[in-house]
């Protein structure tokens, strides 16, 4: 921006007059899409072009084009990583040189000088995330400009309007969420079903359900519950397998090894893994509540999720379809689950899990403290020590039977 005192004679011809630039300019489009089926690639991307290219100079045209169909919740590193064929297939008339991730890896390689987009919110939803981009590409003498701008003026004016866009974008993402996750707990609490179902079961369309409205983006998706599976055997198989280790703490491998001893009476598709008995041993729609929000899908790294702690999942207040198990039978089997996985050190106290169970006496912790934990066996409480040696499970062990 040139001053605004200049000096009192013409000195223009002088060679420091004006900044000679040492490239070519070479702008590119930066934009996004939510996603591909309730917003329009084919036209959202086009206009945003035509938008974002308003800022262009005379003359000049875009030397690369950008763009993701991805939410904006996600960091760089997680967009555009749908396959090439999912791209061709939206028939964008804009050409696609990559997404935001390559944009940012290929920046100063390609000799970017602007990164022009509509408005910020195009770049990310989250304020980190737009400033992070603007602060990389700025690194390397990149300049991110957004059409919704004004043109002139002070560069106070021109930020204080970045930063209130970013922050309006950031807003509009947490009360999006919040009304998304509205949305689903009432979904679940109602009993109707998220994600695929459970192997006992398949998804049937719940015909007492309110009509599904036609909205914006077409027809709405049928509310669906889950009901037994047509092949019982899945049933008796879900119950087998959570009884082998609710009662005899068997290890996933074992209880492989007798399911699929027996393929006529406990069938599965493919062949029974770890990860098929563990996940339906410690799955709670197996009690007959439908439960939602297990699962955090947003960690970051693409393909990856995360458990969340049980104290936040959405529970419907009553069950909603037939059970393979009740409550107390899938809590005992995640007791002794988590028994299992903590190793060698927990060997006293699987047994005496085991006695109580085989004496009909329900065990829980009531309350962990420093070195000693608080359990409920029947209707006593017992303090141990944390681990449990040896001799005091042999004598707490031998208390149980001899009890009437």
């Amino acid at each position: 921006m040139e001053s605004l005192f200049g000096p009192p004679i013409d000195l223009t011809s002088l060679p420091a007059f004006a900044r000679v630039e040492t490239g070519p300019r070479r702008a590119v489009f930066c934009g996004r899409v939510s996603t591909k089926d309730q917003q329009n690639p084919s036209s959202s991307i086009p206009r945003q072009v035509a938008l974002a290219s308003q800022r262009l100079e005379d003359g000049e045209e875009f030397t690369g084009h950008f763009w993701d169909v991805e939410s904006g919740m996600l960091p760089p590193e997680s967009r555009g990583l749908g396959p090439q064929e999912m791209y061709d297939a939206l028939r964008v008339p804009t050409p696609r040189d990559g997404g935001l991730q390559d944009l940012l890896d290929r920046a100063e390689l390609l000799g970017v000088t602007h990164v022009l987009a509509e408005r910020s919110d195009r770049v990310a939803r989250a304020m980190l995330t737009s400033l992070t981009v603007e602060h990389e590409l700025q690194k390397i003498g990149v300049e991110v400009v957004y059409a919704n701008e004004p043109i002139g003026g002070t560069e106070s004016g021109r930020l204080r309007t970045r930063r209130y866009s970013q922050v309006e974008a950031e807003l509009y993402r947490t009360v999006m969420l919040e009304m998304s996750m509205g949305g689903q707990v009432q979904h679940a609490v109602n009993g109707w079903n998220h994600g695929v179902p459970p192997y006992p079961y398949i998804a049937v369309v719940d015909e007492d359900a309110p009509p599904a409205a036609r909205g914006r983006f077409g027809e709405a998706r049928p509310k669906k519950k889950l009901a037994p599976h047509p092949d019982e055997r899945r049933f008796d198989a879900s119950a087998k397998l959570c009884r082998l280790r609710r009662e005899e703490h068997l290890k996933a491998a074992d209880i492989i090894a007798i399911l699929s001893a027996a393929p006529d009476r406990y069938p599965i598709d493919g062949r029974w893994t770890h990860n098929r008995v563990e996940g339906l041993i410690a799955n709670p729609k197996l009690t007959g509540y439908q439960v939602y929000n297990r699962k955090a899908t947003r960690t970051g790294k693409p393909g990856s999720s995360r458990w969340n702690p049980i104290s936040q999942w959405v529970w419907s207040p009553r069950p909603v379809h037939e059970a393979v198990v009740t409550l107390e039978e899938w809590k005992a089997a995640l007791e002794i689950t988590a028994g299992l996985r903590a190793g060698a050190a927990a060997g006293p106290l699987m047994r005496i899990q085991s006695t109580a169970s085989r004496k009909g006496l329900a065990f829980s912790v009531v309350e962990e403290t420093g070195n000693y934990t608080r359990y409920r066996i029947g209707g006593q409480l017992i303090v141990l020590p944390d681990p449990v040696p040896d001799a005091v499970a042999r004598q707490l062990i031998e208390d149980l039977e001899n009890a009437p």
